[in-house]
């Protein structure tokens, strides 16, 4: 396959990956394991006589090379903390490199499981971790990542998808539209009543696959989706199951991240349009990347009616759930 805008990593072959690592003076064993990642591509690599390496190669023309230098300062200055996540190594002086013509970086390897996020001193435990991050993010300001903001994560895709009639069926394009012209009403509308709210440095993307768990605890992976926005952003994807069950991790995580930080309780309205917001966009996300060879393969489930039929008994549902009282600190 020729390696084009809409498949960019098609001349990433294993030879390419191994050159590019060995370009740092570091001798490839020839062990090579793809890691599951989509938006980019990751690789532990087998060096010779030494731990494997984390090679990151970046998705073309998604990020300026401030803007992931600037993720990569936030992620050490974290680590410089004695926060645990893992940093990009310095190589040569550097943490971003180059190789024909795609950009990478290596991290040091780090073992661990996911987080059983049922035990809720586990989640008082990430919680106090989340509240020095945010205490330290709230000392600066992203320069160069973006802002979580409703026109690019819910207009931006609103836009795109209504122009993509080859995946959504026709006869539902006009109810995906109006259903989420009509969730992108009603979180406008809480955020305005809101008003203005903190803007921190954030992880993101902080679900329980970007957190490491070992005995010593958790440990922080994958800030590529970096950027400003509220704190409560970081903390609303580790919750799950019923209303009650969710109420009571909150509370542990917020218990623990008020011991490191102060938590702003009007946040807590923020929690079902930002997850409505994560909807929207998580489908957008996908169609932009379908021509992407390893999207098709990874989410074969997502062409088809059958789909966007149970996306938008998804979206009715988080509708109705933006007229329920916000989720409380029990």
């Amino acid at each position: 396959m020729t390696c084009t805008q809409e498949t960019p990593y098609a001349g990433l072959d294993p030879e390419l990956i191994l050159q590019a690592v060995e370009s740092l003076d570091i001798l490839c064993d020839g062990r090579l394991l793809a890691l599951n990642s989509y938006e980019n591509r990751v690789y532990q690599v087998g060096v010779d006589e030494a731990t494997p390496v984390i090679a990151k190669f970046y998705r073309p023309g998604r990020w300026s090379d401030e803007a992931i230098l600037e993720e990569h300062r936030y992620s050490q200055d974290l680590m410089a903390a004695e926060i645990p996540v893992v940093a990009p190594l310095v190589i040569s002086g550097g943490t971003l490199h180059a190789f024909s013509g795609y950009r990478f970086a290596l991290f040091p390897r780090q073992g661990g499981r996911w987080p059983e996020l049922d035990n809720l001193d586990n989640l008082a435990w990430l919680g106090r971790f989340m509240g020095r991050i945010h205490r330290h993010a709230g000392a600066g300001r992203f320069e160069h990542r973006p802002t979580l903001d409703i026109e690019s994560f819910g207009d931006a895709s609103l836009s795109y998808l209504s122009a993509r009639d080859d995946l959504i069926p026709n006869y539902l394009m006009s109810n995906y539209q109006s259903i989420v012209e009509a969730l992108l009403a009603r979180i406008r509308a809480c955020f305005e009543q809101l008003g203005p709210l903190r803007q921190l440095r954030l992880h993101g993307d902080c679900h329980p696959g970007n957190i490491l768990w070992t005995d010593k605890g958790p440990h922080f992976v994958d800030f590529d989706d970096c950027r400003m926005g509220p704190a409560i952003q970081d903390l609303w994807m580790l919750l799950s199951g019923e209303r009650h069950e969710q109420e009571a991790q909150l509370a542990a995580l917020i218990d623990g991240y008020n011991e490191f930080n102060d938590f702003d309780p009007l946040e807590l309205n923020l929690i079902e349009p930002l997850r409505a917001l994560r909807m929207i966009h998580y489908a957008a996300w996908l169609a932009r990347r379908w021509v992407d060879p390893a999207f098709k393969q990874n989410f074969p489930w997502f062409e088809g009616p059958r789909y966007w039929e149970e996306h938008l008994q998804a979206l009715r549902e988080q509708l109705a759930l933006l007229d329920e009282p916000p989720l409380r600190l029990l």
